[in-house]
């Protein structure tokens, strides 16, 4: 993307919208940023501007906007512009429409479960160790309910899950696989360390590892949850189709039968 600073003239660039997660190319009247400096003196760096982003979805079924600031050292540009410090660290960087960047989940999947897939999507950024202790209670839910497996720490859980799938007694959809992924997760560094102990232990943990356990979440709500429910939808419609051809089927021996005469009775 390039911008001339001070002016919404950019160019053409690849996005995704973080309401509807759908991948476009946002033209020149989807768009419009700017940075002025904040007329206030006396901060200890010199002088201070504000930011900010704002998109329009092209996605006729969203069109919603996602809006970004960011407060950062101040310059003067070409033509009595403002602009950032070249190199200069942001302040602060914050999207603040949509909060979250969690993906929309279907209803049959748990309300519990999708809140807390929610709320830690929300303070991923702003508290990453708040965010990865919901991350597993609902990585933790879902084994409960998903896989109807509950033990005393999400460390036994998992070991049970491993013997379930090792039996070949998992629920469909459930595989080595993702067992392996959620194994490779409470291995991750601090995450990790402490996972075996309890999911309520806030321990210190940074967003890329917050972000690796909601890409799993993310993961299980579509292999196990969504999978599910597109088989249970599939099977009860090729029910619906056999039981329509076997109706028709039968259809005309019950009309036959209906409007033949009735036999003589012998004289």
């Amino acid at each position: 993307m390039t911008l001339l600073t001070g002016t919404n003239i950019v160019q053409e660039f690849n996005w995704t919208c973080p309401h509807c997660h759908h991948a476009q190319v946002v033209t020149e009247n989807r768009f419009s940023q700017n940075f002025r400096e904040l007329d206030i003196s006396g901060y200890r760096d010199g002088r201070l501007g504000l930011g900010w982003r704002a998109i329009i979805c092209a996605n006729n079924l969203c069109r919603e906007l996602t809006l970004s600031v960011n407060v950062q050292k101040a310059t003067s540009g070409p033509n009595y512009t403002d602009i950032p410090v070249v190199g200069s660290t942001p302040r602060l960087v914050r999207r603040l429409i949509p909060e979250a960047a969690s993906k929309p989940q279907p209803d049959f999947i748990p309300a519990p479960l999708r809140e807390d897939y929610r709320e830690a999507c929300a303070i991923v950024d702003l508290s990453p160790k708040a965010a990865a202790t919901l991350a597993r209670r609902c990585l933790q839910g879902m084994i409960r309910d998903f896989c109807k497996i509950s033990k005393r720490t999400l460390d036994l859980e998992i070991k049970a899950l491993r013997e379930a799938v090792d039996a070949g007694q998992a629920p469909s959809g459930v595989t080595h696989e993702a067992v392996d992924a959620i194994d490779h997760v409470r291995k991750l560094g601090n995450i990790g360390a402490h996972m075996e102990k309890d999911i309520n232990v806030i321990v210190p943990v940074d967003a890329g590892e917050a972000g690796i356990l909601l890409q799993l979440i993310e993961m299980l709500f579509e292999e196990w949850y969504v999978a599910r429910h597109a088989r249970i939808t599939r099977l009860a419609q090729i029910s619906m189709i056999a039981a329509e051809k076997e109706a028709a089927r039968l259809e005309p021996a019950v009309t036959q039968m209906l409007i033949a005469p009735p036999e003589a009775e012998p004289g």
